[in-house]
């Protein structure tokens, strides 16, 4: 990674996420998670959390399976979009240039080497909430949800890999990334990953996939205002009939207050607060766990349940 590649990519835009429970998962996004509609088009609702300054956080679309389909990243300017393609380019794993859509302008499509699909993007339009959502504070994009969980803004991703230094070492010398923390598994083998692009310590994150699989989806993540916000999502979550995985807890790493969930179309979803911790020292080491410092479970001792490694979207056919 030469040292201008740092800072070129701003930071995660949206995701895509596909769902065979097209009806039941934009329920869930709405109702329960707080989610706005801002806008249809074909099998896809494009939604957005209240805090997120563009167009849309997140979209829905109809699909015969779950799973992620792309990964949007914004970078600090059209010279650095110019500069990260070339990058990709170079690495051979371009797709090619893509018209906008909606709040987005042109964008370069690629693939990092598991397969997973993302978008790299300059010009993008700052959301404008209409009169019913317009906040009273104006350097808020749009007023808090009254009803549901009401999440912030979208955090982190977490892909699942065949292998994982692969991506990692790809995301450091085509987009600039770096690392902030990683396990180490007594053979050597890197077991995961966490990448951020400014002073948030993590905006992607890359698991080892015990499948052996490619291109699949570990979860997507919002974030809350606050910790207490977790607790009470759980008792929404109880009540809406939603299937909780695993906390509300502390992770070790990133230190991280959770809770994950399924989403009717089968997609893991947590829920994070602390948001990723703010990295500012500009020659911070990567933190790297053992295998035996990861057996011991996560912050509050809780061991990390078998789900955790094995599931994940899309499916995998016995």
């Amino acid at each position: 990674m030469t040292p201008s590649a740092f800072h070129e990519v701003a930071h995660l835009g949206h995701v895509e996420l596909l769902t065979p429970e097209p009806e039941a998962s934009l329920r869930f996004f709405t109702e329960v998670m707080g989610l706005r509609e801002c806008a249809r088009e074909g099998d896809s609702v494009y939604l957005r959390t209240y805090d997120d300054y563009e167009h849309h956080s997140l979209i829905l679309t109809g699909h015969s399976t779950s799973g992620i389909r792309t990964t949007a990243l914004r970078t600090w300017s059209a010279e650095a979009l110019k500069r990260r393609v070339a990058a990709i380019e170079e690495a051979g794993l371009g797709i090619g240039w893509r018209d906008g859509n909606f709040g987005i302008g042109q964008s370069y499509a690629f693939r990092d080497p598991d397969g997973h699909e993302f978008e790299l993007y300059w010009d993008s339009e700052h959301y404008t909430a209409p009169e019913a959502s317009r906040p009273a504070l104006k350097n808020q994009a749009e007023a808090k949800p009254a009803h549901g969980v009401g999440v912030r803004r979208l955090d982190h991703v977490n892909f699942l890999a065949s292998s994982v230094e692969p991506n990692g070492d790809f995301l450091r010398d085509a987009l600039g990334a770096r690392t902030s923390e990683q396990i180490r598994l007594d053979d050597g083998r890197i077991a995961a990953q966490w990448h951020h692009f400014g002073n948030k310590s993590y905006d992607l994150v890359y698991t080892e996939d015990w499948t052996g699989s490619q291109g699949r989806l570990h979860h997507i993540a919002f974030a809350t205002d606050t910790r207490e916000e977790i607790l009470r999502a759980a008792d929404l979550f109880l009540d809406a009939g939603v299937f909780i995985e695993t906390g509300p807890h502390k992770h070790a790493i990133q230190q991280t207050f959770f809770l994950y969930v399924y989403e009717p179309g089968g997609n893991r979803i947590e829920l994070c607060n602390p948001v990723s911790r703010l990295l500012l020292a500009p020659d911070w080491q990567t933190v790297t766990w053992t295998e035996i410092e990861r057996a011991k479970g996560q912050a509050w001792g809780l061991k990390t349940i078998e789900s955790f490694h094995t599931h994940g979207t899309p499916p995998i056919e016995p």
